[in-house]
């Protein structure tokens, strides 16, 4: 009879405690869906062909090792196909971090790599007067919900011939921005997006930068004509003749900037 008494009270204490440790789990679960990756948009200005090709050694040579060995991994570096309208040159570097404190170490945790130093020595002690860039411009994003971590890209095409866009998306206020962002989520957009094959590296909410507010996302496309077929589908899809008829959702974009570009040969994608 004791045995049995036993039996049943370690039954009771089992079960209570259970129940206890449930909401830790659930907590915990909810927490890893909560995470949210960064970005940093490098955008690296040119007067010079000569200022290029040394950042392209920076980079390729010191830059992206560096990375890599702080386990910081899926780097682009792309450059805008040429453009009449816009002859600038420039190198434009795509960099996932976990958190704003991965960000924000990262200078100081590449400052104590011997190697990378070493690597990156004629670009970090470049004299002023032969500078290896005109300016460097930096964009912040934090990943939207529907599409929390960067995406790399598997095409079996030539990278020659690779097509990435680079989209940015203007609003009037930031109240009507953040109806954009919902749009996205919330309403759909990514889910056609997906569905339509767009292969989106990231979609990301700009939390610092000159055009805010805005957000910026990336899609990628074997070819130019891929790219304008996939777009035909597109527009022409149920989804989206839906979704931008909604009154919610009308005049949120202000002003849309599209930029083609393609992947250097030492880029992760």
């Amino acid at each position: 009879m004791k045995l049995i008494k036993l039996f049943f009270a370690l039954l009771i204490l089992f079960t209570i405690s259970s129940f206890k440790s449930r909401p830790t789990a659930v907590s915990e679960i909810q927490s890893v869906k909560a995470v949210k990756e960064f970005y940093q948009m490098k955008t690296y200005i040119f007067k010079t062909e000569q200022q290029q090709q040394a950042t392209d050694l920076y980079l390729k040579e010191a830059y992206l090792p560096g990375l890599k060995k702080l386990g910081i991994k899926n780097i682009g570096v792309f450059k805008p196909r040429p453009n009449a309208k816009d002859t600038i040159k420039k190198t434009i570097v795509l960099i996932p971090f976990s958190s704003m404190k991965e960000f924000l170490k990262l200078d100081e945790k590449l400052a104590k790599d011997k190697t990378y130093l070493v690597a990156g020595a004629s670009y970090l002690n470049a004299s002023y007067k032969q500078p290896p860039y005109l300016r460097i411009e930096s964009i912040i994003l934090k990943a939207f919900s529907d599409h929390p971590f960067l995406i790399k890209p598997t095409l079996n095409t030539d990278r020659n011939s690779r097509l990435y866009e680079l989209r940015s998306y203007e609003s009037a206020t930031e109240v009507i921005y953040n109806n954009k962002v919902d749009m996205f989520n919330a309403g759909g957009e990514i889910k056609l997006f997906n569905r339509l094959a767009f292969n989106a590296v990231f979609y990301g909410e700009v939390i610092s930068g000159a055009k805010m507010p805005n957000l910026m996302y990336m899609t990628t496309f074997a070819d130019q004509k891929s790219r304008e077929a996939h777009w035909k589908n597109f527009v022409d899809s149920p989804e989206w003749k839906g979704l931008s008829a909604m009154e919610k959702y009308k005049n949120n974009v202000s002003h849309i900037d599209i930029t083609f570009l393609y992947p250097t040969d030492y880029s992760d994608y």
